[in-house]
């Protein structure tokens, strides 16, 4: 229960064998498979079952029945937030920092925030040279040595 007393979304159990929500008395929250204008579906108990429960004062009081928003990308959602804290899931985290700091110095020293050619084929060309570029640059770096400090010759 939160603080106001009302009961939240995380107190109802989502079954994904028979595609509803349970409310913590057990009664299901059913839907009509129509997805809403939001990408939503929207999951109602009956106003019969509220009507009788104990719980109709924290769960809704100020409706006739409970209502849950579902988005149609939860399950998905679900996936990932069950992957998160495993091994796997920090090195992928890592790896996209990674990449993602190779497109901001893309977008920012090789000014690609703004594609010149037009067309897919265009953009992958551009993208393509523009990577080329950064992997040369960087391959110099990693290949280019200092050169070695000349001999001092001291004598005496």
């Amino acid at each position: 229960m939160r603080e106001d007393g009302t009961l939240s979304r995380a107190h109802f159990t989502f079954d994904k064998d028979r595609n509803v929500y349970v409310c913590p008395m057990g009664k299901l929250l059913k839907t009509t498979g129509r997805v809403l204008a939001e990408h939503k579906f929207r999951y109602m108990a009956s106003t019969r079952d509220c009507g009788q429960c104990p719980l109709k004062s924290t769960c809704c009081p100020n409706t006739p029945a409970r209502m849950i928003p579902r988005d149609v990308n939860e399950d998905a959602r679900d996936v990932a937030r069950a992957l998160t804290g495993t091994d796997a899931f920090e090195q992928s985290r890592r790896d996209r920092k990674r990449v993602e700091m190779l497109f901001a110095h893309l977008k920012r020293i090789f000014r690609l925030n703004r594609l010149r050619l037009r067309g897919p084929r265009g953009a992958q060309d551009e993208f393509t040279l523009a990577a080329t570029a950064q992997n040369l640059c960087r391959l110099a770096k990693l290949v280019a040595r200092p050169p070695p400090l000349a001999a001092v010759c001291v004598v005496a």
